[in-house]
């Protein structure tokens, strides 16, 4: 063989050779990813060639799956009361893909997950078509149902928890949406889809999990907490804080003007039941900047929250004196998602244990429990005698303070209040939240989170326990009647 001939023989060689690593890294090495590629049609395809399982509440599905016509999608997915679940269920479409329990649970919903391998290989050797697995949610019906009516007509969301467990029991935000409506790839679904995503209010955020506000005076029971734990404030005895208050490094007196008498050097109590914003200012200057960070964070500040679904993290920062005090009442750049102020309830409601929140009590498969999940201990919040005084604090402020509209017969509510203030100057109407819990005669509570973001009520109107309470007394209403 001559010399040119030799070379151009080596050349082709490496080219087989190369061709050869290739086949092999695309067939071995990249296989999974190319399969599971969202552009990969097949896998959408066989994601919608039979029906998907149900996501469950109390023992009914609140999804479906129906036959479609004129596409090679055989089935496409189906909600009942959509809006109402949206913030739980997610979405799953034909044309723009999954969110929150839909996603999270594709493999289990589509029978596709590998623990789920015995059943499809039962199936395939019976002949019967592939069945999805089901995920039953925590979710208590009456709760959501009481939940999404309070919040109609208005924008804003709530969190409803069970403090011993951790279970959520409601999750409901406004405005919403109806995921059938996009769940196909017709002409209409993209319509929809287009009209979903030009609304300013945006309805397929989920307010309850991924939007943080101002917690405003809700936040106060958290100062408290860090009052109480300092070991120098008790709930009886007079603070020495003036009302109204100098802000340190300031010139900006604060207080509230109606009531500075009733507030100046106040106890704690006392400073609860009408909430004081120069008590709690002082506090928070008190125990410091760190001390604070350290307080909030024991109740899950500053840490992404996984339900499954992904909750954002709610924000106690670092900041200067001046700021530090006005975070300490729920102001500056002191921010929370309403399950975050839920889950500061439900420690408070369970002697200062805090439960980790979930909404999926367990994955079925066809014929068998796939995963159940059990209630998770994250920390102490607060010591067990402090957070007795703490309820006996928000106690008070419903029995005789600005709580009183969260009063329900023969239970004992605790409570607090927040009107937090908005925009530019406080330019905006404000935000009014309400947190509360509520135990029955059983001892066994519902702690719950309420925040209404904007209304048609005047702006000198708007207030927690105006509006956000009688939201919190029905969802609580709800779910301790289900229990007697």
């Amino acid at each position: 063989m001559n010399k040119p001939l030799r070379r151009v023989a080596i050349f082709c060689g490496l080219l087989i050779m190369a061709l050869m690593v290739r086949v092999n890294w695309v067939q071995f090495v990249q296989a999974e990813d190319l399969k599971n590629h969202e552009g990969n049609r097949r896998v959408a395809i066989e994601r919608y060639a039979h029906p998907r399982g149900n996501i469950i509440v109390e023992g009914k599905s609140i999804t479906g799956s129906a036959e479609t016509s004129g596409s090679d999608f055989a089935y496409k997915r189906t909600y009942k009361n959509g809006p109402m679940w949206a913030p739980i269920t997610g979405r799953a479409s034909q044309a723009y893909g999954g969110t929150q329990l839909e996603e999270i649970y594709d493999t289990i919903l589509t029978g596709n997950d590998d623990r789920l391998f015995f059943n499809r290989t039962i199936d395939m050797l019976t002949g019967k078509p592939r069945e999805g697995g089901n995920v039953v949610t925590t979710l208590n019906n009456a709760a959501q149902q009481a939940a999404f009516k309070g919040l109609e007509g208005k924008k804003g969301a709530v969190a409803a928890l069970d403090p011993q467990t951790g279970a959520i029991l409601a999750l409901a935000s406004t405005p919403s949406y109806d995921p059938s409506k996009v769940a196909g790839n017709s002409k209409d679904d993209e319509k929809n889809w287009v009209e979903l995503n030009k609304d300013d209010d945006d309805p397929t955020l989920n307010r309850a999990l991924r939007q943080t506000y101002a917690p405003g005076s809700t936040f106060k029971v958290v100062t408290a907490a860090a009052a109480l734990e300092s070991g120098k404030y008790d709930v009886d005895k007079k603070t020495g804080i003036e009302s109204p208050l100098k802000l340190p490094q300031s010139s900006t007196m604060l207080g509230n003007d109606k009531i500075n008498p009733l507030c100046d050097k106040a106890t704690l109590r006392r400073a609860m039941e009408l909430s004081c914003n120069a008590t709690f200012a002082g506090i928070s200057d008190d125990v410091g900047n760190k001390g604070m960070i350290e307080q909030a964070d024991k109740f899950g500040f500053n840490e992404e929250v996984f339900t499954p679904v992904r909750g954002v993290a709610s924000v106690y920062p670092e900041d200067n004196r001046p700021q530090n005090a006005m975070a300490g009442i729920g102001q500056a750049s002191n921010r929370a998602t309403p399950l975050q102020m839920a889950m500061v309830t439900a420690a408070i409601a369970n002697d200062g244990k805090l439960m980790k929140p979930y909404m999926v009590d367990r994955l079925e498969g066809p014929r068998s429990t796939v995963e159940q999940f059990q209630p998770e201990e994250i920390g102490e919040a607060v010591s067990a005698p402090n957070a007795k005084k703490l309820q006996d604090m928000m106690e008070s402020v419903v029995e005789r303070g600005t709580g009183s509209t969260a009063r329900i017969d023969g239970v004992k509510v605790g409570g607090k209040t927040g009107t937090a203030q908005r925009g530019e100057e406080n330019k905006d109407n404000p935000y009014a939240w309400f947190i509360s819990y509520a135990k029955d005669d059983n001892g066994s509570p519902v702690a719950v989170a309420v925040v209404v973001e904007d209304s048609e009520a005047a702006r000198g109107d708007i207030s927690g326990g105006g509006l956000a309470a009688p939201i919190a007394v029905d969802v609580m209403k709800a779910i301790l009647d289900g229990k007697r």
